[in-house]
């Protein structure tokens, strides 16, 4: 990469460190707290004016479908995210706004990929998923009109991570916080209101959504260096193109088999009925605040790892990963904590069916536990990504989770028929990638043997 004049002053390689990842990770959590209220409001408020029914068709499998292509973007994107961040952090200004309006261009392509594919197998994946014959109706609804809206989602998303590669992780987070109120008002408007089912709560999803997309691009073009937004330069570098896919395209697949292999374990949810199913989708709102969290330390390692390895500052890579993993791990022994005491209070604002909240209480104690089980696989492996390395913790993470849980779905409720035995494929599977991971990561040769300050 070639060094360039440094535009704007850049803390992210430079400071201490713990105080650069918390300064960088807390505006990425509260703006993932913030997108994952998009699906959460609409479950609040669909299981309360609509039913069970509806709360199924907008959560668990649902989200899980809407997952395997929106994964899948979010995945290759995460290329362009480590590419910029590096020419960033290399000081290479020409190079950095090359990959950004690829990136944007790549995303305006993707959605309208998304969009059709999305809408044309709904009904495909949602059959394939055996969703229920109550659920099926209001699932078909509501996800082709989510799809609809995709160029949305995918502009929103890469363009906030073109924000944090050149960090700045407040913007994403404000437009992300306006998206939400946005979301929340025509919730209540058009499900509580005006009475449009969950066809309402998919409207208000995807306009929210515009609106973030939309303020994106309007403060990617206000920048006042080399590095703001120009529709006259969108165009799609193929060196930046290749770069991007060479990072990116491993992740994408891997997010795609981990939904897969989720869609198999909904699969097994749906065939114990409509209540396990509401159950499932209600404990899946709790559990994604752990995701959330646990995410937002996964990117924000990425970026501070990307601009450090452009640097070439190894040794302040080293010490970046081995804060954020006492970091995280910290954090998740809180939210297991958190959410073993709120216990049933917390499920109980997306139902008040008494044999959901039993199922969903028995879940919870089940997989809260095991929580700190998956952190070593997200920090690592967001940290060998900002290195450009991606393919040996993706075979790994495939093998680990993926194939495991398939297997274990194979074996193991065949002899225990029980959603217990259906859910502890979560634990083994993370135990088993985890080790691994930590293996690869000591020994794999990730950074150079040199290291510089």
């Amino acid at each position: 990469m070639r060094h360039e004049k440094k535009v704007v002053e850049n803390s992210i390689t430079e400071g201490v460190i713990w105080k650069q990842l918390l300064i960088f990770f807390f505006p990425i959590l509260f703006g993932t707290f913030f997108q994952q209220l998009y699906n959460t409001v609409d479950a609040i408020i669909v299981g309360q004016y609509l039913g069970k029914q509806a709360l199924a068709a907008v959560g668990g499998g649902t989200g899980t479908a809407i997952n395997l292509l929106i994964g899948f973007f979010t995945g290759v994107s995460s290329g362009a995210t480590v590419i910029i961040s590096q020419y960033y952090g290399a000081k290479s200004e020409e190079d950095a706004s090359k990959a950004i309006h690829t990136a944007i261009a790549l995303a305006i392509a993707a959605g309208a990929v998304i969009m059709v594919l999305g809408i044309v197998f709904t009904r495909f994946i949602l059959d394939l998923i055996g969703t229920p014959e109550d659920v099926m109706p209001l699932a078909t609804t509501y996800m082709r009109i989510f799809f609809a809206g995709s160029i949305f989602n995918t502009v929103y998303n890469m363009g906030s991570g073109i924000f944090r590669a050149l960090g700045d992780s407040r913007r994403p987070l404000y437009f992300l916080i306006c998206g939400c109120i946005v979301n929340i008002v025509l919730d209540f408007l058009f499900v509580g209101l005006f009475r449009m089912g969950v066809d309402g709560a998919a409207y208000a999803t995807i306009i929210s959504q515009m609106v973030s997309a939309v303020l994106v691009v309007i403060w990617l073009r206000k920048r006042k260096d080399g590095l703001g937004f120009s529709f006259r330069k969108l165009h799609i570098h193929s060196k930046m193109l290749v770069f991007t896919l060479k990072i990116g395209l491993p992740t994408g697949f891997q997010s795609i088999l981990y939904t897969v292999s989720n869609l198999i374990i909904q699969a097994h949810v749906n065939g114990f009925g409509t209540d396990t199913a509401a159950a499932w989708a209600a404990y899946g709102k709790l559990d994604a605040v752990f995701w959330m969290a646990i995410n937002a330390f996964g990117i924000a390692v990425t970026t501070f790892v990307g601009q450090n390895y452009g640097a070439r500052l190894y040794a302040r890579v080293r010490s970046g990963i081995r804060t954020s993993v006492l970091m995280s791990t910290a954090l998740t022994v809180f939210v297991t904590a958190f959410f073993m005491l709120i216990g049933q209070k917390g499920l109980e604002l997306f139902t008040t069916d008494t044999a959901v909240l039993e199922i969903g209480m028995d879940i919870l104690t089940l997989l809260v536990p095991t929580w700190i089980l998956y952190m070593p696989i997200e920090i690592l492996c967001g940290a060998m990504r900002g290195c450009g390395k991606t393919f040996v913790p993706t075979v790994i993470t495939v093998v680990g989770i993926c194939v495991l849980r398939a297997l274990w779905l194979e074996v193991v409720p065949s002899f225990v028929p029980t959603i217990g035995a259906v859910f502890l494929c979560y634990p083994a599977s993370w135990l088993v990638t985890s080790l691994a991971i930590i293996l690869y990561y000591l020994f794999g040769k990730i950074l150079p043997k040199k290291t510089e300050a």
